[in-house]
């Protein structure tokens, strides 16, 4: 799939995305070297979009990128990382951070900071744990409690740090549409990162987020596509937005999987593809702690989709009537017939 460049036209990441988290030791310890292997294995398949955080593994993530990245030829690839939450050192002994879905060494605390200053010093902070000049594409980091300092101090300083030609790009990630939505309309970002909420079992984002962003001129990078688990693996016990899923969403997603496997496509194939229905969308972010997982990843959403497999699915009530999908022009209120 060809770069789907941002709407203000300042940047084009690659459709596909590859997120840190995993390999910071999301759940369960990644090793530097598996880490390294997997951004390199990532580069292989064609990915030049990374994304990262300081959240991720207390720095960790941001440090592992940078190194796999040093080498490589910094106007090949774009990279975005997170800001408002600030990494302050602490004493020993260390515990673990397994509290906050990581397990390396609780050596830091996590410091929420949504101020202007705060802003700055997160993104000058990230750029000493890449090792890098700079940072493509800057994003305000779940200001769910913190939308009105977000809206009045993070964002006309990520604004000035654009103008100042310090990022390229700026925007807000969050898993909630309706502040995303908000942030859309008030806040003049480049892209926003939206967890989640749209993705074969999840359509939220289209009631508010998704045509906000297409009259806006707002891009949309998707993540979550798997709702954390449920739609790589649809079984009992698998997780639905991190927590086990209800029956009814596993009934629902083994019933993706089976309309799916009658048209000869992966279900994951499907779940990657499906985001790109929207003309909103500019690409989608997926983890992976190992070369196989992200090697998988690419020759998924490389995987040719039959339009029978989404009439299929909607005949069978897993996708409402009007809910666009790849390789049909969609139907926007007020935009009948227009496409992208």
């Amino acid at each position: 799939m060809d770069a789907r460049p941002l709407p203000s036209g300042r940047i084009a990441p690659t459709p596909l995305a590859l997120g840190t988290a995993a390999l910071a030791g999301l759940y369960r310890p990644v090793d530097a070297e598996r880490a390294a292997a997997t951004v390199d294995a990532a580069w292989e398949v064609g990915i030049r979009a990374f994304d990262t955080a300081p959240h991720y593994g207390l720095g960790v993530a941001e440090r592992r990128l940078g190194a796999a990245l040093r080498h490589r030829p910094r106007e090949e690839y774009t990279l975005s990382t997170k800001v408002g939450r600030l990494l302050r050192p602490l004493p020993p002994p260390h515990g673990d951070d397994l509290a906050n879905g990581f397990a390396v060494p609780a050596d830091h605390e996590r410091v929420w900071d949504f101020g202007a200053s705060g802003i700055r010093r997160s993104l000058e902070e990230s750029l000493e744990r890449l090792g890098l000049d700079r940072v493509d594409i800057a994003l305000v980091h779940d200001p769910d409690e913190h939308v009105r300092q977000a809206l009045d101090e993070a964002m006309p300083e990520l604004h000035r740090l654009r103008d100042e030609g310090v990022v390229a790009a700026i925007g807000v990630g969050m898993n909630s549409t309706r502040p995303l939505t908000r942030f859309v309309r008030e806040a003049d970002p480049d892209l926003v990162l939206c967890a989640g909420r749209w993705t074969l079992l999840d359509h939220s984002a289209l009631a508010d987020l998704l045509p906000a962003a297409l009259d806006h001129g707002v891009g949309v990078l998707v993540g979550g596509v798997f709702n954390s688990g449920l739609l790589a693996d649809p079984r009992p016990g698998a997780t639905f937005d991190y927590a086990e899923a209800s029956p009814r969403l596993v009934e629902r997603a083994l019933r993706l999987r089976e309309v799916c496997e009658r048209h000869g496509v992966p279900l994951r194939a499907a779940a990657l593809r499906f985001p790109f229905g929207h003309p909103a969308v500019v690409g989608v972010l997926t983890g992976g702690r190992s070369p196989a997982e992200v090697t998988e990843a690419a020759e998924a959403l490389a995987t040719p989709l039959p339009s029978e497999l989404w009439a299929e699915l909607r005949a069978e009530g897993l996708l409402p009537e009007g809910v666009p999908v790849p390789g049909e022009p969609p139907v926007i209120p007020g935009r009948a017939g227009e496409g992208r």
